[in-house]
């Protein structure tokens, strides 16, 4: 194959046959590497198509000076030729694999006596590699099969015929425990070492079902020879080998060697699972993210993935089951798209792996960073507001009876109650049990407050109660200057209705929507908080009437008893000497006395 160079005005000169294009720029830099069954349509159609084409693509265009060719047999070698020069070269403008990992393999040493170990270097000549393994835990079950069913060493001795001739060596504790036959002192031969060798190679490949046939027949040998323990050590062999394939999710032993790809989509990223089926067994399975780059399509994405991963985990597969349809087929690649039975479960395996995997990435990547956020994004759908309500703000009223009116403030930052931020509010200017004109004073007094202090505001105000409280609300924003900078809403508790400001009909968010749960939560929390307030003021009142009652005792006084001991019954059980220290000698005769009265009363 040779490499020919032209400019792009020379486009129309390239040969229409299959190939590998490279584009250079100003500087020299390889910035596209791309593959076509004609040269001369392909790379014409950057040059001469406007409409349609992406900002991204124009950009490229506009940077290449120097177009390089290779021309090759077939669409599939070009294919091939594209995906080493990509790997190799990495060009701006390509897409690429995020997957910097450095993947283990198994190497079968060529040597006396061969090794099995885990490496993540490959190193040429030194022996048989297998792998990679899409995980360390993966690679370590095979090698510690291999090592349950086989005796082969771990030493890493020179096993040369002269060297074990001279004795040099002693049988370690390995062998005393059974892992090793002792080929360091001759008392294993190299011939029956391979044999275990051989079988152990056929379930690095993934044929497990000749290393079964292999210790069944074994198995059976020996129990015809009456050697019975020998048959049993045989046959817990064979049961480890089974367990083992049992782990590795069989699919169906009627479906032989294949790869699934699926792959799922967002405006910037590809996301593709691989599964491997060896033996009607899934025996490895990996997702990859693609990052676009030049607005490809679906197909382009995939069949680069396809390329890859199959070239970086040595897959020899004949079939090829996918998610989606190609335009055309490609030449090399058997692939199809199931629409029944095994094979399309499969399919819809891989997919469940895929979605899996651009859901976490999203999550990680705060797109949708836990459920709160998704929770207060539906929230702004629900109720159309301009803003995400990040910072929300809930009054209710509590008069029970007509009582020591009181009101509370809950907030709510990011979807979870601040409550350093919650307050409490005794009603000031209204006379009697009124909700519409105690809701008009806190939240006059709690934006006024907000607005001295030049804090920020919240992004929904929401009221607990219908249309009159809502309106009384609405009164105190419009007097403070701010109605229509702040989202306000009322939340009815019989039918779940949402009031909006000067609109007679409610809205009704879903039952089950996770919105009105959230704004439930926040109401309740509202509702709570002024209920224990005021049963707390309620306390308080009824005990300092108590202590008000004493002829000398004024309320300033009962108070500080009050906060003090929290109750007559401490008051009552308190020493003189402590109640002196608090409120002076003189007062303390007067209440001690005044309370045993009320007792002998």
């Amino acid at each position: 194959m040779e490499a020919s160079f032209y400019t792009p005005e020379e486009y129309n000169l390239l040969p229409d046959q299959p190939g590998v294009y490279k584009y250079y720029n100003d500087s020299k830099e390889l910035i596209y590497v791309g593959k076509a069954k004609s040269l001369k349509k392909r790379v014409a159609s950057y040059f001469v198509k406007n409409a349609g084409v992406n900002h991204k693509t124009r950009r490229m265009v506009r940077e290449i000076r120097q177009i390089e060719i290779t021309l090759v047999n077939s669409e599939f070698d070009a294919l091939l030729l594209e995906n080493n020069l990509i790997k190799k070269t990495q060009p701006k403008y390509n897409i690429l694999l995020r997957d910097d990992k450095t993947y283990p393999y198994l190497i079968l040493t060529q040597e006396n006596f061969p090794q099995i170990f885990p490496t993540r270097k490959m190193i040429k000549g030194r022996g048989t590699y297998f792998g990679p393994f899409a995980s360390v835990k993966a690679m370590n079950n095979v090698l510690d099969l291999i090592r349950g069913l086989f005796t082969i060493r771990t030493c890493k001795l020179d096993l040369s015929p002269y060297k074990i001739a001279e004795q040099k060596y002693k049988v370690c504790l390995e062998y005393h425990i059974g892992n090793c036959l002792g080929p360091c002192e001759g008392l294993q031969g190299e011939h029956a070492y391979m044999k275990d060798i051989e079988q152990a190679k056929h379930i690095l490949k993934g044929n497990l079902g000749i290393a079964k046939s292999y210790f069944k027949q074994r198995m059976q040998e020996a129990a015809e020879k009456y050697e019975f323990e020998k048959a049993q050590r045989f046959k817990d062999k064979l049961d480890l080998l089974e367990k083992y394939q049992a782990k590795s999710m069989v699919v169906n032993p009627s479906i032989r060697d294949l790869d699934v790809f699926t792959i799922v989509t967002d405006e910037k990223l590809a996301f593709v699972n691989f599964l491997k089926i060896k033996n009607g067994s899934i025996n490895l399975t990996k997702t990859v993210e693609l990052k676009k780059k030049l607005d490809e399509t679906e197909s382009e994405l995939l069949l680069t993935a396809i390329i890859r991963l199959r070239d970086q985990f040595n897959s020899e597969s004949p079939e090829i089951l996918v998610n989606i349809e190609f335009e055309e087929a490609v030449e090399g690649l058997n692939i199809a798209v199931p629409k029944i039975g095994d094979k399309r479960h499969l399919v819809d395996l891989s997919l469940k792996n895929a979605k899996y995997y651009k859901k976490e990435k999203a999550l990680a990547a705060g797109d949708v960073q836990d459920k709160k956020f998704r929770v207060l994004k539906q929230l702004q759908s629900d109720l159309s507001l301009k803003e995400l309500p990040d910072h929300i703000e809930c009054f209710d009223n509590s008069n029970i009876q007509g009582t020591n009116p009181v009101a509370s403030m809950v907030c709510f930052l990011n979807g979870k109650p601040a409550n350093k931020e919650y307050r409490h509010y005794h009603i000031k200017t209204v006379e009697g049990p009124n909700d519409f004109a105690s809701m008009t004073e806190v939240v006059g007094r709690r934006y006024k407050r907000l607005l001295e202090e030049d804090k920020p505001l919240p992004k929904l105000i929401v009221i607990d109660g219908g249309k009159g409280q809502l309106s009384s609300s609405v009164e105190a924003l419009k007097t403070l200057g701010i109605y229509g900078k702040v989202p306000i809403i009322g939340i009815a508790k019989r039918l779940e209705e949402i009031y909006f400001p000067e609109d007679s009909y409610p809205i009704h968010i879903d039952k089950k929507s996770e919105s009105l749960r959230l704004l439930q939560r926040i109401r309740d929390e509202a509702h709570r908080f002024a209920i224990t307030f005021h049963r707390e003021v309620r306390s308080k009142h009824a005990f300092g009437t108590q202590l008000t009652e004493i002829d000398g005792i004024g309320s300033g006084t009962a108070e500080k008893l009050l906060k003090h001991f929290k109750s007559i019954k401490k008051i009552n059980e308190a020493k003189p000497e402590e109640i002196e220290q608090l409120i002076g000698k003189n007062k303390a005769a007067i209440l001690i006395k005044g309370l045993n009265k009320k007792s002998g009363d």
